[in-house]
């Protein structure tokens, strides 16, 4: 289902892509924010669909395109799931009150952040998902220390075969 190369990780599926949030999720702890980065049909929302159902989500997964957030409301944590795509400019953010979603116990995953440019807060994990061959090429980049402990435990979880 997925490859480690030299530039991220191959994914030859939706499957795969699924997959790859399933074993992100339960690595997230509180209070992070997790800034998605592909183009349109990538995989972002399938991959945000694997993160919730390893977090005990069962209920449908849509792209919150029109809504702009979409809240998953879990026992200990929730998670607010953005779609800043139709965004017509950054200050809607402050309208729709966005430092409460970002002020609580929350964890934040944010489709498309280049739109909210200057409003919202910088991510503690980039997930790039990019057109590879007949597949998607997924990287993680952690932006500070809590982005970098996750994203390593990723990779140690991936390496280990466990989740392949």
């Amino acid at each position: 289902m997925h490859k480690i190369t030299s530039r991220g990780i191959f994914l030859e599926n939706e499957a795969a892509t699924e997959e790859a949030g399933r074993i992100l999720g339960p690595l997230t702890p509180e209070n992070t924010t997790i800034f998605l980065l592909g183009d349109l049909g990538a995989g972002k929302t399938t991959f945000t669909r694997g993160f919730l159902r390893s977090r005990g989500w069962s209920g449908m997964v849509k792209s919150p395109t029109y809504t702009l957030v979409e809240p998953y409301e879990f026992s200990d944590i929730p998670v607010w799931h953005f779609d800043l795509y139709r965004l017509k400019d950054p200050e809607e953010l402050e309208l729709m009150g966005i430092r409460d979603y970002f002020a609580g116990r929350s964890i934040r995953v944010v489709e498309w952040p280049e739109q909210g440019q200057g409003i919202l807060p910088d991510p503690d994990l980039t997930v790039s998902i990019l057109y590879e061959d007949n597949g998607r090429l997924l990287a993680l980049t952690g932006m500070n220390s809590r982005g970098s402990e996750i994203a390593a435990a990723f990779m140690a979880q991936l390496r280990s075969g466990a989740n392949s």
